[in-house]
């Protein structure tokens, strides 16, 4: 009879145990829920929602989006649903196909530039969920009329391959065209061909900053945090949705990997990137875009079988250290963004009180992989 309840205490015990950590780890999701819900009410109380469909409101809205896929609020939805309203659900808004540009321009002639395709990322979410055609006739008007062209130089900044690769995996779940695919790699290869840097495995912003012909003030590679910040969440983006059949999936799968190991490899010991990757003298101090696409890219990579998170736990640990306390303010704002650019500046200043729209987007997808992260845990 002792026997048995020694081993009934003992049992109740182990519950206890059990039960508790299972708290501790469903009160760490919570808490980044939290988060999650405190930055971007901030920013949507704070920030009217009819601003045009340029990159920079597109990019946040894709974090936006994925606030909403996470949690469910229809506040979120609602705000990128009565933007893309406000835009007519499109970019750049020229009718006439003799006209359309994709050099740089923010003009409405420049349909085909790919700061001006990035809200096709989030018309295609928000399709998904009510699929009424109107919400991507511009896109597929838009991108249909690109991939029946002969040019294959369409991205030639690190930018648009988060701006745009997104785009043409989710169209092509839509109306299943293998054309988008074959598109996207030609795309791709260009891209790549132009900016991709095997040693140490980054991305540089454009042409112009390719090394020796640009260097840092130290004569270093200049990397800029959030160009190559772009392009691997670009990869966790695609690989999210590219059928796993895909000839080139491979082909993504290792240059996403080879961007993790070297965005891993040049992280700072404060668990930020500074705006110059492989030269922190150059411009230095924390910066919160870069980081933040960083985070989201590697957490990707792990909550999906990409990563080690043996390797990479660590990395992200100290990157979620330096988001929470020092990027993410008391109030939810989100703070050392650097504004618009594409590279790093010396001497620019970057602080608490520097925020900008696609800043607190990147910060909402890392914080919603965090949350996923930690509920695997879980399991």
């Amino acid at each position: 009879m002792q026997m048995k309840k020694k081993i009934y205490y003992f049992l109740v015990l182990v519950v206890v145990i059990l039960t508790g950590c299972q708290e501790k780890r469903d009160t760490r999701a919570e808490e980044v829920t939290a988060m999650i819900h405190r930055v971007n009410r901030y920013w949507q109380e704070h920030n009217p929602v009819e601003k045009n469909s340029f990159w920079h409101h597109a990019a946040y809205h894709t974090g936006n989006m994925e606030a909403y896929l996470l949690t469910g609020e229809e506040q979120y939805r609602d705000y990128s649903e009565v933007w893309a309203e406000y835009n007519d659900w499109k970019g750049a808004r020229s009718d006439d196909p003799q006209e359309w540009k994709y050099s740089y321009g923010e003009s409405d002639q420049y349909v085909l530039f790919g700061d001006f395709q990035t809200c096709f990322q989030v018309y295609a979410d928000l399709y998904k969920l009510d699929p009424d055609p109107r919400k991507i006739a511009r896109a597929r008007e838009v991108m249909g009329y690109q991939i029946n062209t002969s040019e294959k130089d369409y991205w030639w900044w690190a930018d648009g391959l988060y701006m745009v690769m997104p785009v043409m995996v989710k169209l092509h779940r839509i109306t299943q065209n293998p054309l988008y695919l074959e598109k996207l790699h030609e795309y791709w290869l260009y891209a790549d061909s132009l900016m991709y840097d095997a040693d140490p495995g980054l991305y540089y912003w454009d042409g112009k900053y390719i090394y020796p012909n640009h260097t840092t003030g130290n004569g270093l590679k200049d990397f800029w945090a959030r160009g190559d910040g772009w392009v691997l969440a670009a990869f966790a983006k695609v690989l999210q949705e590219l059928p796993q059949t895909d000839p080139y999936r491979q082909e993504y799968i290792e240059r996403y990997t080879a961007m993790a190991r070297a965005v891993a490899d040049s992280q700072r010991p404060e668990g930020y990137w500074t705006r110059s990757m492989l030269d922190p003298e150059h411009a230095p101090g924390p910066e919160t875009s870069g980081t933040a696409f960083f985070t989201y890219g590697l957490l990707w990579g792990i909550n999906n079988g990409y990563l080690s998170k043996e390797e990479y736990g660590p990395v992200v640990e100290k990157i979620w250290n330096y988001l929470t306390t020092t990027a993410l303010q008391p109030d939810g704002r989100i703070g050392y963004v650097q504004p618009i650019g594409e590279k790093a500046i010396p001497g620019q200043v970057i602080d608490a009180d520097s925020t900008a729209d696609f800043g607190v987007g990147a910060w909402l997808l890392t914080a919603c992989e965090r949350v996923r992260y930690l509920e695997s845990a879980e399991q």
